[in-house]
This record gives C-alpha cells, sequence and structure tokens, in this order.
C-alpha cells in the first residue's frame, strides 16, 4: 500500500466549479443487487474509487464479470452466473459493504457463506439485525469459523420484520432479499436515506415490486426472477456537503455541479445556521459564506438528520467559527479520532463522552496530521484550507475508498493542494 500524503497550504479563498461525483454509498449495494438476475445490469455516473475496485473484485469471484463501458470508467456492465457462493475474509475485509451480497445471494441461489466484515475502525456496526431479518424470511444462519452461513430449502418467504433501530446496511440486504422471495416482505422503521431510495428505483427497473420507497416502510412483493437494466447513481451528498464545507472554511464561493439539495437533509440547515449560504443554483448548488462563521450546534441521527458521515468536517468548519459549537454523535461510538489531531492545528476541542464542545480560534496553524478513517482525513484537508503555513495529511489510502481526486478537484477552485506520493 503506498503510504501517500497530502499537502495543503491554507488561506486561499475556493472560487470556481467542482462536479459531484456518483454516491459511493448508492454505487456499492447497487452492484450488489446485480447477484440477483442472470441479465446485464448497467450502472452510469459511477465514481472511481478503491471501494469500487474491491466490490468488482468480490463480484468477480461470484462468476458476476464487472465490466467498464466506453473509456471513461465511469458506466460499468455487471452480469455472469453465480458459480461460487463464498465471499472471502481476505475482501470482506477491506470494506463492510461487501457483507451486502448475502442478501442476493441467499435469495437468488438458496445459499451463501459470506466472512464478518471488516472496514472502517470507527466503532462496532452489529450485523445481528441482518442475519435475524434472514431468519424470519425462512434462512437458516449459522456463525462459522467467522463465517456466515446462511442456507434456504427452495425460496425465501415474505415476513413482517421490524427493525428495533435504523440501519442502512441491514435494509438494503433484506430489502434485496425480498425481491425473490416468495409473497410479500414489509420492512417497517426502514432507513430512509437517498441511496436506498435509489437500490429501490434500480430494483423496480429489473422487475421489482416494491411500494413506499422513501419512506420508513417498504412493502415487497417478491416476483419469480428479475431482469435488465440500466441506471444512473445518484450524486455523492456526502461529497457534496464536504466540498461546502470546504467553500464555506476558505470564506470563497462554489458552485458544486450535479449536486442535489433535496438529498442534504439537516445539513443544509446547519450550514445555514453557521453563517453559509447554500442555495439551488443553475446545474447544481451554490455555496458561500455570509458574514462570517457562527457556531452552530449538531447531533448525528438518521436521514434525514445530521449524517454522522458530515459529522467531522463539520466539526473542521466548527473550529474557526465565532462562539462555541456543540457536535453530538449519536450513530458510532468511536467517531471522534480526528479532534486530537484538528487541536494539533489550534483547534480547542473538548470531548465530553458523546459530545464533542468546540469553541472557536481565530486560525488554526499548519501541522503533520494523521488521517484514521475516510471522513477524519478529509475533515483534516478542509482544516489545512483555513489554516496558516503548511498541513500535511498523513495515511490517505483511507482517503481513496471515499472521494474521488480530491486534491485534483480542490485544486481546480483555487486551494493550494497537492499529493505527495510514498
Amino acid at each position: 500500500m503506498a503510504l501517500d500524503r497530502i499537502r495543503i497550504r491554507g488561506g486561499k479563498p475556493l472560487s470556481g466549479e467542482i462536479q459531484i461525483s456518483g454516491a459511493k454509498n448508492a454505487t456499492l449495494p447497487l452492484m450488489a443487487a446485480g447477484l440477483l438476475t442472470d441479465r446485464r445490469v448497467v450502472l452510469t455516473n459511477v465514481p472511481k474509487l478503491d471501494d469500487i475496485t474491491t466490490m468488482a473484485t468480490l463480484l468477480a469471484q461470484h462468476g458476476i464479470a464487472v465490466e467498464p463501458v466506453g473509456n471513461k470508467g465511469r458506466t460499468l456492465s455487471l452480469g455472469g452466473t453465480i458459480s461460487n457462493t463464498e465471499a472471502p475474509y481476505d475482501i470482506v475485509r477491506k470494506m463492510r459493504a461487501s457483507f451486502l451480497v448475502l442478501g442476493p445471494l441467499v435469495a437468488r441461489v438458496g445459499e451463501a457463506r459470506v466472512s464478518l466484515p471488516g472496514g472502517c475502525s470507527i466503532g462496532a456496526r452489529p450485523i445481528d439485525l441482518h442475519l435475524k431479518g434472514l431468519e424470519q424470511l425462512g434462512a437458516r444462519v449459522v456463525l462459522d469459523g467467522g463465517y456466515i452461513d446462511a442456507r434456504v430449502r427452495g425460496r425465501l418467504r415474505g415476513a413482517t420484520i421490524v427493525f428495533p433501530f435504523v440501519s442502512v446496511g441491514a435494509t438494503e440486504n433484506l430489502l434485496m432479499a425480498a425481491t425473490l422471495a416468495d409473497g410479500r416482505t414489509t420492512l417497517v422503521n426502514a432507513a430512509r436515506e437517498p441511496e436506498i431510495s435509489d437500490l429501490a428505483e434500480c430494483l423496480v427497473k429489473m422487475g421489482a415490486r416494491i411500494e413506499g420507497i422513501g419512506s420508513d416502510k417498504l412493502v415487497i412483493e417478491g416476483v419469480d426472477r428479475l431482469g435488465e437494466a440500466e441506471h444512473a447513481v445518484i450524486p455523492d451528498r456526502i461529497e457534496t456537503g464536504t466540498y461546502a464545507c470546504a467553500a464555506a472554511i476558505s470564506g470563497g464561493q462554489v458552485l458544486l455541479r450535479g449536486a442535489r439539495i433535496e438529498h442534504l437533509g439537516a445539513t443544509v440547515r446547519a450550514l445555514q445556521e453557521a453563517g453559509v449560504e447554500i442555495a439551488e443554483a443553475a446545474g447544481g448548488i451554490s455555496v458561500r459564506r455570509l458574514d462570517g462563521l457562527h457556531g452552530a450546534d449538531a447531533m448525528t441521527e438518521p436521514y434525514p438528520g445530521f449524517p454522522t458521515d458530515m459529522q467531522a468536517q463539520f466539526m473542521a468548519l466548527m473550529a474557526v467559527a465565532e462562539g462555541a459549537a456543540m457536535v453530538t454523535e449519536t450513530i458510532f461510538e468511536n467517531r471522534f479520532m480526528h479532534v486530537p489531531e484538528l487541536n494539533r492545528m489550534g483547534a480547542r476541542i473538548n470531548v465530553h463522552g458523546a459530545s464533542a464542545i468546540v469553541r472557536g480560534v481565530p486560525s488554526l496553524s499548519g501541522a503533520p496530521v494523521m488521517a484514521t478513517d475516510l471522513r477524519a482525513s478529509v475533515s483534516l484537508i478542509v482544516a489545512g484550507l483555513a489554516a496558516t503555513g503548511e498541513t500535511i495529511v498523513n495515511r490517505v489510502y483511507h482517503l481513496d475508498r471515499g472521494y474521488e481526486a480530491v486534491e485534483r478537484k480542490l485544486a481546480g477552485v483555487g486551494a493550494e493542494v497537492e499529493r505527495i506520493e510514498g
């Protein structure tokens, strides 16, 4: 693994346009949905990311070929016959979303053997909701040597599944499984993220029968088989929010091309309270800082609440806001690992349990810092845009899992930023 670093010299207001890529968190389940049919599924607006490559590798070893269409790599064609139902540890440990092959494999061929997942270091993400849901659909699920062994005789059977708490991954896995089950499945307290609606809409194009898309109650009438479809991945709302924070912290004005304001949920309100103008514009969303940044509180919640994936970037913004802000993390227990790194840059942040108190400082100063996870790494880049002197973010391989060409996109709007290959 190349240990690249990113160097930022702060103080330049961003100005211009940034093209928002397709959403990683929508593309990965859409790729897993390719397991549900023997026909071709074509995805457009696919981002170029390490996680997409990992999912393509996993699908290939199940027998599903993932091939680029054209020479830009933004369109993928998926198709093939399932020849292997094991998702090995060596692949699944790299990315938690690999676990999304479980439901489609059991629904399509009646069995799956999937390694327990790895992925980010931001806390436990229990998979018991996935497993209990599959059992309710009639599968027999056994934990064996670090693998989940799930089987069903014949077809899965429709059921009513009530989630005790909102889970994006479990909603996606069971939504896909239910499309090929016998009878009606109702998912109650389902996650409502735009990425789930995107998955559901693609499944409908493939011939699935799904009602309640966009709500917390999904009703799926199982069908015998699914067919081919072509589907454009939605723009990445977390990348959108990240570059909105970058524009605001730098004092610039940026058009986020292709972004959709209706997908941002509570991120819009939090930015507006902080003194950032964020508005629909021709071709996307326009972002600019108004008279100065003001402390604004944020608490992470399931969509349409404030997203946990925006917490670190918003905290970087609050580090230079006037007054104080309280940022509360309710989704993951380990998601303040960026705080010591921001404090190295002169931020005044104190963590008390699940909350961080951010007292704004007039300016940050550049420093060598260490990325601990995907969103933490980009929060340090955001902070570096407003810091005096030079910031070097180490261990940016986390970044390449979820942000496409971040240094090129920022340099294109005037940031002094470069990748140092190591």
